[in-house]
């Protein structure tokens, strides 16, 4: 079973390559669509979304932050974050491979 910081780790890894995915399109429409998968899980019933509306609503900088930092409320955070589909899953396997990779180490 993998622990908790590894997870943590591997979490942190992809919440990177989504910010520089988001950081590259001038249109920021990962943006909306987190914001799209955000309201349809709210609408479903998922609690943990409803923490993140708000974030959504804030300046890109603000949430970048949140994906990036290492504090406890942002790993938190980050186990719901609602960026899923942003990431290819070719991108997604990849760094499930370095996790492993590292871990193996």
């Amino acid at each position: 079973m993998k622990d908790h910081e590894a997870i943590d780790r591997r979490s942190l890894a992809m919440a990177r390559r989504i910010v520089a995915k988001i950081d590259a399109d001038p249109d920021r429409g990962g943006l909306d669509h987190a914001r799209r998968v955000c309201t349809r899980w709210i609408e479903q019933g998922n609690v943990p979304a409803r923490e993140w509306l708000p974030i959504l609503a804030r300046p890109w900088s603000d949430i970048r932050h949140i994906l990036l930092d290492d504090s406890e409320e942002s790993r938190r955070l980050r186990q719901s974050d609602p960026f899923c589909g942003i990431l290819t899953p070719a991108e997604r396997w990849e760094i499930y491979r370095n996790a492993v990779r590292d871990e193996a180490r």
